[in-house]
């Protein structure tokens, strides 16, 4: 199979009053019907945002409620990711239905677990990141183990920044951008770059960021990095131009990926290419420098077992600067199934 997928801004509703649930549970539904899903398929999306919405607003003391529509291996999904920075909840003790801290109905994470597909939890005393993934029940799916956590400067409808993936048999090719500045212009230039990797997105990292540094003049240009992997040879080529950060995460240590000073679209001395093998059972994150780069994994212990779009929601919340936009990918790197 093969599957390209130029990466969108999704939806972030912030949820501070009991209102705002029901528009979460409208912009789900509406997601959930874009993506073609029948009334029972669409029901359960909408129960799951209605119910993570309102446990934000009584556990969490209000948070952020991230939808956007997922590719599967055959189909199209939705994602719901709750975040919050209340006082965090045992598993445990919330899977059950009928369990309220909250003097609510008590219907239970567990209610999640049985309508979605995917649901992941991770909860700190520095708060709550809850995910559910959605793919018709018709049509069994395989889930993509990867996720981005992505917002614009001050809630603007264009993000400078840009993401696309790409996938055939056992080569994954992965594209982070950042467009100079923000809003519509720093959009342009990260457009451009998505377009001209979706027109081959499984080219090597070097020569590809030549098409793209075409693509992007007469833009402002940007910083690009692009991660080509073959997941049957374990191995990883990695092209960095500019200051989007990259990193191989394991549970003993964190190797940066090398980028070259520069500005695609504008001028940079050349583009080269660096090779990384054994890498599978690793994560790959990128992200832009609209987050903050003195994370560490080991300040988030269990995090590392968690899905990546919880992880790349968690880092989001957590180092996400708030005065430029905010990208962050998380890419699990997985022998492929058999």
């Amino acid at each position: 199979m093969e599957l390209t997928l130029p990466g969108s801004l999704g939806a972030a509703i912030v949820i501070d009053e009991i209102t705002q649930v029901g528009q979460a549970r409208r912009c789900a539904q509406q997601l959930a019907d874009e993506a073609g899903f029948d009334d029972a398929d669409g029901g359960r999306v909408a129960l799951v945002a209605t119910e993570l919405a309102t446990n934000v607003i009584k556990h969490g003391g209000g948070g952020v409620i991230y939808l956007r529509e997922i590719p599967g291996r055959r189909t199209r999904g939705v994602e719901i990711i709750a975040v919050d920075r209340g006082p965090g909840f045992s598993l445990a003790n919330c899977l059950p239905d009928g369990f309220s801290t909250g003097g609510t109905q008590g219907i239970g994470l567990g209610a999640v677990v049985r309508q979605s597909q995917v649901m992941d939890v991770y909860a700190d005393s520095r708060g709550s990141v809850v995910l559910a993934r959605f793919y018709p029940r018709q049509q069994a799916d395989e889930d993509l183990r990867f996720g981005v956590s992505q917002t614009a400067l001050h809630g603007e409808t264009l993000c400078g920044d840009g993401w696309a993936l790409a996938n055939k048999d056992t080569t994954w090719s992965f594209l982070m951008v950042d467009g100079l500045g923000h809003g519509e212009a720093a959009s342009m230039a990260a457009a451009a770059a998505v377009q001209a990797f979706v027109a081959q997105p499984l080219g090597e990292p070097a020569a590809l960021m030549v098409d793209l540094h075409q693509a992007m003049m007469g833009t402002r240009g940007g910083a690009v990095a692009l991660a080509r992997v073959d997941t049957a040879q374990g191995t990883l080529r990695f092209a960095g131009i500019g200051n989007i950060a990259a990193s191989l995460i394991t549970m003993e240590s964190a190797r940066g990926l090398a980028s070259h000073p520069g500005i695609v679209g504008a001028q940079f001395r050349r583009a080269q290419a660096f090779d990384f093998g054994d890498i599978i059972g690793q994560l790959l994150i990128m992200h832009s420098d609209g987050l903050q780069s003195r994370w560490r994994m080991a300040d988030y212990p269990g995090l590392l077992q968690r899905h990546p779009a919880v992880i790349a929601a968690v880092l989001h919340r957590d180092f996400s600067r708030g005065r430029d936009d905010a990208t962050v990918m998380v890419i699990a790197l997985e022998r492929p199934h058999v």
